[in-house]
């Protein structure tokens, strides 16, 4: 937890009640914390995808308008932000009052990097070691789609990195049978 950035200094004696950015050390003060700085300034929250094209465009137009950078977005060169803009309104909202605070060099301190989450289709009981079928660690199976003499096919394997991703939950469980379950988990090398 961080500290607070701002304090309610309460007299115990006479009910004062002072605001303040520090603790009171008054021995009949009672300080109660307001807020931290999370509170007050929330970070952004954005895939490594959607910070790149951030960071791209503040630098290649930081003093553009906003109508104008939401015209550049909106014109398939940044899809990842694009498929931000048409979310919601709040999702418009943030990208509008970051783009507008936000300077270049301070971007780090705004946006908050979250893994890119999608569906797949593991085994709902963990592995052990067996080398005979190319198995070397415990963990999970995971559904992969294979192409052998252009005969598609699905199998499954080990290897996460390897295993075929879903983008909602309703797709994923389409592959789902009862030894297997759809789980949402951070894709890798993003």
């Amino acid at each position: 937890m961080t500290e607070p950035v701002a304090y309610l200094a309460k007299s115990r004696k006479s009910g004062a009640v002072n605001a303040t950015v520090k603790e009171w050390s008054y021995h009949d003060f009672e300080n109660i914390p307001l807020y931290t700085k999370e509170q007050l300034q929330p970070k952004v929250q954005m895939t490594q995808a959607e910070f790149n094209e951030f960071k791209k465009l503040k630098l290649l137009n930081p003093t553009v308008d906003l109508i104008a950078i939401l015209k550049i977005v909106s014109s398939f060169k940044y899809t990842n932000l694009q498929s931000r803009l048409v979310c919601s309104i709040e999702s418009q909202t943030e990208f509008a009052t970051l783009w507008l605070r936000c300077r270049y060099e301070r971007l780090e301190e705004m946006i908050a990097i979250v893994p890119n989450m999608k569906w797949f289709v593991r085994s709902k009981q963990q592995y052990q070691p067996d080398m005979d079928q190319g198995i070397s660690e415990s963990g999970y199976l995971y559904l992969t789609q294979g192409n052998i003499y252009s005969i598609e096919y699905y199998e499954m394997t080990p290897f996460k990195d390897d295993a075929k991703y879903f983008d909602t939950k309703d797709q994923a469980e389409e592959w789902c049978d009862p030894s297997t379950e759809a789980v949402q988990l951070p894709v890798e090398g993003e």
